[in-house]
């Protein structure tokens, strides 16, 4: 073989495998790892809605807590890094009924004061509460309640409309958002049917109960309970010796047996409460605290409804 043949037979070799790198090479930026790439980045700004859109969007976009773990929302005042962080993002999920208004504050003084965003309570029936921010509300400006998130019905409309806002903003998602939301909700009733299931037989039709404060109407409705009385006048605000002492005289005359509280919501106030009317006590989760998770709403609220159906059946012995 002459010395040029040998040469060109050692170029072929070489061009084989610099082919398949070169292949390589155009696939990493072909349009599908492009795309990975330009993954959306969605806001939130409560626990709850962490969950909703971790479990809407899977692995097709990341989701950015505004607020970090650790911060009570309601007392929160916006940190210019928190912030700044909203410039890196695409898109913020809000409650967008009284729960997180410091968002709004916060988007107004970032990068992106007109980034878009996903009011998802547009389509829940909302409650009524005395004493909490009005914001929503419809012309009227009455004042609602925000904790919808605390319903599993009002979770799934906002989780639906989560769903069909992400798919218009990213249409080549839209059909994983809408099955995986589907998948989601789908779970969320399978809680609720269960709680309920367990109460077919309980003779508390006419229970009435209380709360500290607003923020469980929205729970107790899934079971058919009116709430009689609300401890607190406003969320976080003790009641006055004079205003106590006219709630228990109420808790009295309507003949309350059972007052729900917050989770880990050390008063002096309650316990008053309790040695006075005889009433019992069961603790609530508010979905407020913890390390963000996608399972931490179905966690916490399969504890809720479980207290609420060991309040009613207890009730009845």
């Amino acid at each position: 073989m002459s010395a040029f043949s040998s040469f060109t037979l050692i170029l072929r070799r070489c061009a084989r495998p610099l082919a398949a790198l070169a292949l390589l090479a155009f696939a990493a930026l072909s349009p599908a790892h492009a795309e990975d790439a330009k993954r959306l980045r969605i806001g939130v700004t409560l626990h709850p809605y962490y969950s909703y859109v971790a479990n809407i969007v899977g692995d097709k976009a990341e989701v950015v807590p505004l607020i970090p773990v650790g911060f009570n929302p309601h007392a929160y005042e916006p940190r210019a890094e928190d912030i700044k962080r909203i410039g890196t993002l695409d898109v913020v999920v809000l409650n967008g009924i009284g729960h997180d208004d410091f968002a709004d504050r916060m988007i107004a003084a970032s990068e992106k004061p007109k980034i878009p965003v996903i009011e998802a309570n547009a389509q829940v029936p909302l409650l009524a509460a005395v004493g909490m921010a009005a914001r929503g509300g419809g012309d009227s400006g009455k004042v609602v309640n925000p904790h919808t998130f605390l319903s599993i019905t009002a979770s799934i409309a906002q989780i639906n409309t989560i769903s069909r806002e992400l798919g218009r903003i990213d249409p080549a998602n839209a059909q994983a958002y809408t099955a995986n939301a589907r998948a989601y909700g789908q779970r969320l009733r399978k809680l609720r049917a269960d709680a309920l299931g367990q109460l077919v037989s309980a003779p508390n039709a006419d229970l009435r109960v209380a709360t500290i404060h607003g923020a469980y109407d929205y729970l107790l409705r899934e079971f058919g309970l009116e709430v009689t009385a609300v401890v607190e006048p406003a969320h976080g605000i003790e009641p006055s010796p004079a205003q106590l002492k006219g709630t228990i005289e109420q808790l009295r005359a309507a003949d309350v047996k059972v007052i729900f509280s917050e989770l880990n919501f050390p008063s002096a106030y309650v316990e008053t409460i309790q040695r006075e009317t005889g009433v019992k006590l069961y603790a609530l989760s508010h979905i407020s605290y913890g390390e963000y998770s996608a399972e931490q709403y179905e966690n916490e609220m399969k504890r809720n409804l479980a207290t609420v159906v060991r309040a009613i059946e207890e009730a009845g012995a």
